[in-house]
């Protein structure tokens, strides 16, 4: 009774806001924690409030006592005023409306034959966004369609369809993830993509092979069954080739290798749920990789000489050979590679015979990056149209500024990548001088700014094109 008397005397001598805090608020008769930091109370008679906290170390301490022998439950329930509570009732209100949406998703069918798309469907809308790699389009769409028949239909009768694992190779920026997220968004599957530098054999610092399912399930809202229709996508698949001339253990190469082989070809793997990495505080799920459609993609730097190799060995002897240096600027070489190629520049063959689906894209050339410039959906140049018809401003290029900006982004050597960079770098006046005034009616790009050589027209509204400050 004194420790109830106490607390009364805290209570009273705040009197002024106790009362306030209690008409909206209830205390926990034990810890004396509100409402809004101890969670939902329990309510007993006499208007005693107590937190879900308190009551289970109090049904802990009462369990340890039974054990003991010391505590009997009968008789807790010849107690006055005192019934047994339901907890189930208290459960965290936040969490249930999770539990009916994933209800609701799971009742749908995942994939419908009906509803995937024709490869000639698929290609479209690629070309919308993807300019060029005609080859590279035509077979991810059939590959695509194929593997998504086998995942609808589930099986054949007795004919099993195997999986069409695919390996991209292609130059930097020459729009190998690019193609593969137009393909996930298309249609409408998780997609996880991964970098093959991280990977590193189990046990050792880095992450494990099975983190690549893991970010699949995390872009599937941890449902199990929409990760296990979607694709992954590994990038720098090269990265993990077998080290030449090493006397170290391969923990980043040959091992990442072996490790991914039952993942490609299928198998149950157990993968920590909100975490890259298994703990004991976190919980596993088995996800099925049977139907996940795996992409690998490399630039395979090196390849080129491997390839051009071979093929010299092949036609440099006798009277009719080739010269060395016939294939030396072919720019459709990697069209030529072979399933040998790849296992000389230290690809195991186990890991290229689960990837049947192998194909090359393209480098990029000027008019390809022109028309990476102007024609896809969300194109560089329609981006900053877009920005400057926010000031009401129309902003043109010629097309001898356009085939400038590309000979630039040819000179860096990274693909598609440059333009931006080049266009932040000339765009970054204009934007700055653009909004001071609110004349200005139309800017038009020039060779000459581009090459240095003079600046961009301005076009007053309603009047004649002059040039910006400082052009010659």
């Amino acid at each position: 009774m004194s420790e109830n008397y106490n607390d009364d005397e805290i209570i009273d001598s705040s009197e002024d806001t106790e009362k306030k805090r209690n008409k909206s608020e209830k205390f926990c008769f034990l810890c004396r924690r509100p409402e809004s930091k101890a969670g939902p109370m329990i309510e007993l008679p006499n208007n005693i409030h107590v937190c879900t906290d308190c009551m289970q170390k109090s049904f802990n301490s009462m369990n340890q006592q039974f054990n003991e022998g010391k505590f009997n439950y009968s008789d807790l329930l010849n107690m006055p005023n005192v019934s047994m509570i339901d907890l189930g009732s208290f459960q965290n209100p936040v969490q249930q409306p999770k539990k009916e949406k994933k209800k609701k998703k799971q009742e749908k069918p995942v994939l419908d034959l009906k509803n995937i798309p024709a490869p000639h469907k698929i290609k479209e809308t690629l070309d919308q966004y993807v300019i060029g790699q005609e080859k590279a389009k035509k077979v991810m769409s059939v590959a695509v369609y194929n593997h998504y028949k086998r995942v609808a239909t589930d099986t054949m009768d007795e004919i099993e369809i195997e999986k069409s694992n695919m390996l991209m190779i292609g130059p930097t920026g020459c729009g190998k993830t690019y193609l593969v997220k137009t393909l996930a968004k298309l249609l409408d599957v998780p997609l996880a993509i991964a970098d093959a530098t991280s990977l590193t054999e189990a046990g050792y610092i880095g992450d494990d092979i099975e983190s690549v399912v893991s970010k699949l399930l995390a872009a599937a809202d941890n449902d199990v069954e929409r990760a296990e229709h979607g694709i992954i996508f590994i990038d720098e698949i090269d990265k993990i080739a077998k080290k030449k001339n090493t006397n170290q253990r391969d923990v980043s190469g040959e091992a990442v290798q072996q490790g991914m082989l039952k993942l490609l070809e299928g198998s149950e793997v157990e993968v920590p749920v909100g975490a890259n990495s298994k703990n004991a505080m976190v919980p596993l799920v088995t996800v099925n990789t049977r139907n996940i459609l795996f992409i690998c993609g490399g630039a395979f730097p090196d390849l080129e000489n491997i390839i051009k190799e071979r093929l010299n060995k092949q036609a440099s002897i006798g009277f009719y050979a080739d010269l060395k240096d016939k294939y030396d600027n072919d720019p459709h070489l990697l069209q030529k590679v072979t399933v040998e190629d790849i296992r000389s520049f230290g690809m195991i063959p186990e890991f290229i015979g689960r990837l049947p689906i192998i194909f090359t894209l393209d480098g990029l050339n000027e008019d390809m990056l022109v028309k990476i410039l102007q024609e896809p959906k969300n194109a560089i140049l329609k981006q900053y149209q877009k920005l400057l018809a926010l000031d009401e401003v129309k902003l043109e290029f010629e097309d001898g500024a356009l085939h400038a900006i590309a000979a630039k982004a040819l000179e860096r050597d990274t693909g598609a990548r440059a333009l931006r960079a080049i266009l932040e770098e000339y765009m970054l006046d204009i934007m700055y001088e653009i909004p001071k005034d609110d004349s200005i009616g139309e800017v038009v790009i020039t060779r000459e700014y581009i090459e240095g050589n003079g600046g961009p027209k301005i076009l007053l509204r309603g009047q004649e094109p002059i040039l910006l400050e400082g052009s010659h």
